[in-house]
């Protein structure tokens, strides 16, 4: 990634539903961490689409009738879940249509600076991607996590701050792409005035996500060249 002053733009990619598709793995994980620590799951699978790990813990406790403190606790497992899970990902799920061809062309572009801004904690985010290769493209240092925060509408600016903070690239929120397929992404860009792109690879259809005000609703990252042109326009 470049670090001088050439980077006029930084990208922050959503993982689950917009890179990958983790397949059923993604919460059997979140099931074996819950149950392990709080000893037993509600009775209905908590939706997590958009959500961080950090809330969708919160509301699992708040299902159990548990307390907030025992977060602390279901994060830890549910990094050690992931990571002993790591081998078995590329089994279960895959990386989404055109994401790795989007990454590498994207990254040959000195304008940008390519990161995440996911709801996963820090750790699984990196297993994740590096199941499906996809992590030598971004830089992870910068990017924002759920271990952030557990809203996902502050998350902008805490990629922002590391990225002016750990290579010295100062952004406004105007610069940055939030691309993801949630309205809680669109949420997170929106809330500090940042660009979004939203795709209809995940639980949302390109219907559904067209409602909300993005700058662009795609069905997928197929396609190369039209999303690189979205994503560099006016640069």
């Amino acid at each position: 990634m470049p670090i001088d002053g050439t980077v006029k733009r930084v990208v922050l990619f959503d993982i689950d539903g917009t890179l990958v598709n983790a397949g059923p793995l993604g919460a059997e994980v979140f099931d074996r961490a819950v149950e392990a620590v709080l000893g037993r799951l509600p009775a209905t699978r908590i939706f997590m689409s958009g959500k961080t790990d950090p809330l969708i813990v919160r509301e699992y406790l708040h299902a159990l009738g548990l307390d907030g403190a025992l977060m602390p606790g279901v994060l830890a497992r549910l990094e050690r879940e992931m990571a002993a899970a790591a081998f078995t990902l590329p089994e279960s799920g895959r990386a989404l249509p055109g994401a790795s061809e989007l990454l590498e062309a994207l990254a040959d572009d000195e304008r940008l600076h390519l990161s995440v801004l996911t709801g996963n904690i820090a750790p699984n985010a990196a297993v994740k991607l590096g199941a499906f290769g996809l992590d030598k493209w971004l830089d992870l240092e910068t990017g924002a996590y759920g271990s952030d925060n557990e809203d996902r509408a502050q998350l902008v600016p805490v990629a922002l701050d590391r990225l002016a903070a750990l290579r010295g690239i100062r952004l406004a929120p105007s610069q940055a792409w939030v691309v993801g397929d949630t309205p809680r992404d669109y949420e997170a860009a929106r809330a500090v005035g940042a660009h979004s792109v939203l795709v209809a690879t995940g639980r949302f259809t390109v219907t559904e996500l067209g409602q909300l005000g993005a700058d662009a609703v795609l069905a997928d990252l197929t396609g190369t060249d039209p999303v690189v042109e979205l994503l560099t326009a006016d640069l």
